[in-house]
């Protein structure tokens, strides 16, 4: 066991009250590497790198429920369905506030990144990615809208699936997915 001499007492450093595990540890190097993103390259540019991941995550996630489930597509139910599930396993608490043929809208009370996200917009774009892939691969078409984060410091999170390009998507601001064909 690790100790640490002070003077003439030998403490355990395994008791010392140090707050670092893994989940935090985690949640704090995603939180400094987004916060030099955006200092670095800018906001937007951030954004565009965090995208990346998102979507290498979303679709990864996209084909573990696939595969889970036994589909090649999710129906509109499962997809809103599946974009609750993933959050609840990471610690999020997003809930299904309405959904119908053109948009499943979600509500969040809790951030799996928790107060690390405040003050890190650009992090939001992982939900947007994972969301946008599943629904847009099963879907054919989707558009996120980010109403309300946690990260900008509102209370909680209101997310916007678009299921369809028409005139309200189209006034949405937000960032558009396309089923890929590969």
């Amino acid at each position: 066991m690790a100790t640490l001499d002070t003077d003439s007492r030998r403490i355990p450093l395994a008791q010392l009250d140090i707050p670092l595990e893994r989940d935090l540890f985690l949640r704090n190097l995603i939180r400094e590497l987004s916060g030099v993103l955006e200092d670095v390259v800018g906001l937007r540019e951030a954004a565009g790198f965090i995208s990346i991941v998102g979507q290498n995550m979303g679709n990864q996630m996209d084909l573990d429920y696939k595969e889970a489930l036994g589909v090649s597509r999710l129906t509109r139910s499962q997809v809103a369905d599946v974009l609750v599930d993933l959050k609840r396993r990471i610690k999020g608490d997003f809930y299904i506030v309405e959904q119908n043929d053109d948009r499943i809208v979600l509500g969040n009370r809790a951030c799996p990144f928790v107060e690390k996200v405040v003050g890190r917009t650009s992090m939001c774009m992982m939900t947007s990615n994972v969301f946008g892939i599943i629904a847009s691969q099963s879907l054919g078409y989707a558009k996120v809208t980010l109403e309300e984060t946690i990260a900008r410091g509102d209370q909680g999170c209101r997310v916007v699936v678009h299921l369809k390009s028409n005139a309200e998507s189209e006034a949405a601001s937000g960032q558009e997915y396309f089923e890929s064909l590969t």
